[in-house]
């Protein structure tokens, strides 16, 4: 058989975890990233236990340990700081067989990039069209065009491939959200956290994570209009959580204003028909885009390339194994696009009853019971294992 050849749209996670699959399968691999250069951009991110299976098969785990903390001492807090509720990595782990791991989100990126090394990865690559097998974009304010066996699209919520194979499609809904995130340095970031905590107010809330290096990711939300508070700037945050519980004040206090983002949340509330439209693979938030309550966005573009490359790798017959991979993802992902939707709805509640409601069903909650209710979620396994090199070549 020929050496199959793929075009990957997109140089984020879930298109680098993709290319570095298909890379590892023996598949000809170019990367079309708009970007002009990849640069170490985010925050932090937290990975499931499905995810950190997602990476050990592709063979990239090592790596993730080496830069990450392990966690699952987690709990849920009051702003007044009173526990609701607590787990430990110890059964985190009892539970899934591995934790969870926490990173800076550009060390993840960086790790897929490297385990991408035998693809082609373009950056300044901005795709305009794509049909069948065939890719257009514009590098260098030239047009070009390219073509191979499969295309991967990865390329975003604002998926550009998305609109141009499903033009039917609303496209991705405002969620009702704001988020800001931020990293507090290690020289500055209070000591002693209990581990990672998120902490639910009415109608905002904030979660923290410390990272292996000492510095700690927090994220906050807050429900409100399209749009709004994009003039805040980290002072203005800091006041809107001014009084809640330590460590709070003082992880915003020690953030740089620089270091500041603010996005709105957007989610495909309207399902796609497919994931898959002629040699067209939809991966990640172009697929399935998704609010952060449930924290699988990325969890959930990493399956995509697992199950994408399995099905690919072992399958002589494409159309097959793209029918086998929409079947295989978009009912998972849908619904947990729903209940990441539902579940950012129950935890952030603008009524003060319903806040109450929630605080007392969390307080009441047993931990054995919370997490059995991430089996779901958490225990997704990996498929076969198709004939694979490591990354570097060589059969593992």
């Amino acid at each position: 058989m020929s050496e199959r050849t793929a075009i990957v749209i997109g140089g984020g996670i879930g298109g680098l975890a993709a290319a570095a699959g298909l890379c590892r399968a023996g598949w000809r691999v170019t990367v079309f990233e708009q970007a002009p250069r990849f640069a170490p951009v985010g925050a932090g991110i937290a990975l499931a236990p499905n995810a950190v299976r997602a990476l050990d098969w592709l063979g990239v785990g090592d790596a993730l340990r080496e830069c990450s903390v392990a966690t699952g001492a987690a709990g849920v807090r009051t702003p007044s700081g009173r526990w609701l509720l607590r787990t430990t990595v110890e059964q985190l782990t009892a539970r899934h067989g591995v934790p969870a791991y926490v990173l800076h989100r550009a060390d993840l990126h960086r790790m897929l990039a490297e385990a991408s090394a035998r693809a082609d990865l373009r950056t300044g690559h901005r795709v305009t069209g794509v049909g069948g097998g065939e890719v257009r974009f514009v590098a260098d304010g030239r047009s070009g065009t390219a073509w191979a066996d499969l295309v991967v699209a990865a390329d975003g919520v604002h998926s550009l491939t998305r609109r141009v194979l499903f033009p039917g499609h609303p496209g991705p809904a405002y969620a009702g959200e704001i988020t800001w995130r931020g990293l507090a340095p290690a020289d500055a970031a209070p000591a002693g956290l209990p581990g990672a905590f998120q902490t639910l107010g009415r109608g905002q809330g904030f979660g923290a994570l410390p990272l292996a290096d000492g510095r700690v990711y927090w994220f906050a939300d807050r429900t409100a209009p399209e749009g709004a508070h994009t003039g805040d700037d980290l002072a203005a945050v800091a006041a809107r959580f001014a009084g809640w519980h330590d460590p709070v004040p003082a992880l915003l206090a020690a953030t740089p204003p620089d270091a500041l983002l603010r996005h709105d949340i957007y989610h495909l509330a309207t399902p796609l028909p497919s994931y898959v439209a002629g040699r067209v693979a939809l991966l990640g938030d172009a697929a399935h885009a998704m609010t952060p309550a449930l924290g699988q966005g990325a969890c959930q573009a990493l399956e995509d390339a697992v199950v994408l490359t399995a099905l690919a790798a072992g399958s002589a017959d494409l159309a097959t194994a793209l029918a086998a991979y929409d079947r295989a993802r978009r009912r998972r992902t849908q619904g947990l696009v729903r209940a990441s939707a539902r579940a950012g709805r129950l935890l952030n509640p603008g009524n003060a009853l319903a806040a109450q409601v929630r605080d007392v069903v969390t307080w009441a909650l047993p931990t054995a019971a919370f997490l059995r209710a991430t089996s779901g979620t958490f225990g997704w396994q990996t498929p076969a294992r198709p004939h694979l090199t490591s990354p570097t070549g060589s059969t593992p």
